[in-house]
């Protein structure tokens, strides 16, 4: 136990046995003396440290789990991203082994419902057409134009034909026939005339028939002081050819001509 110091400890006699009482004593000074929690109090504090290592514990815990979780959900994710990207690659091959099948059974399909009744069916099954461009020729001896039928965007289909100027339909109907020319020169009288004119041929009829004509005069004085001049002529007109009709370009000054494919043309369409 603990002492107080302001309390004075009762005098101690020291008793000899032949010289009677003996002066008091001072006692010794006290020791020191540290006082310490109740036992309770200690008990308690452990338990809150034991508890707050606990709890730091379990959010260590949730968090590793936390972390796997994320881990095994990029996992997850990516191999679904993989397997959707499969799916589409076996689709998409499939399908281009199907086309290349059907491509390589189309033409046995085709050559298998044609009858053999119309071995020529197909050769003439577009529209009857051409287009003809010019022809670049050095010495012209004729008014009638000869043409270019295969070269650049020139063509004839539908069973037209071309031969020597002339185009020969093999339909009676409505054609649209169309023809420009392009006069270009350095040179000219006050009496020239441009004469540009589109006529048809008949088997059993030796006359032409003028189809379409066009006239310029007067345009000499576009070529004063020596410079080149140009002029061009277009006719187009809707007309009911006959089948083998045969129909041909006219020129009055065919060494005036343009040497541009694309400035002189000549064709017709059946509507």
């Amino acid at each position: 136990m603990s002492g107080t110091q302001g309390y004075p400890y009762p005098q101690v006699f020291l008793v000899d046995s032949g010289r009677g009482p003996q002066p008091s004593v001072q006692p010794p000074g006290m020791l020191p003396c540290w006082s310490f929690p109740p036992a309770h109090e200690r008990v308690m504090e452990r338990g809150r440290v034991r508890g707050s290592r606990g709890l730091g514990s379990w959010s260590l815990a949730i968090a590793l789990l936390f972390l796997l979780l994320l881990v095994f959900g990029a996992l997850g994710l990516g191999a679904y991203q993989i397997i959707k990207l499969q799916t589409q690659l076996d689709g998409i091959q499939q399908v281009r082994e199907m086309n290349i099948e059907i491509d390589g059974r189309g033409p046995e399909k085709q050559v298998g419902d044609l009858p053999e009744t119309d071995p020529n069916r197909g050769k003439t099954a577009g529209r009857p057409a051409a287009h003809v461009i010019g022809r670049i020729e050095k010495h012209v001896s004729q008014n009638t134009l000869r043409w270019e039928p295969k070269a650049g965007r020139a063509f004839t289909e539908g069973g037209v034909v071309y031969r020597d100027g002339g185009l020969q339909v093999n339909e009676t109907g409505l054609y649209h026939i169309y023809s420009r020319v392009q006069f270009e020169a350095n040179h000219c009288t006050p009496t020239d005339a441009l004469v540009h004119s589109v006529f048809v041929r008949r088997p059993g009829n030796f006359k032409s028939l003028t189809l379409m004509e066009g006239h310029r005069e007067g345009y000499c004085n576009l070529g004063s002081h020596g410079y080149v001049w140009t002029s061009g002529s277009y006719l187009g007109s809707t007309l009911k050819l006959e089948k083998q009709d045969w129909l041909y370009v006219n020129v009055s000054h065919p060494a005036m001509l343009s040497h541009a494919h694309h400035a002189n043309f000549f064709g017709l369409h059946k509507i």
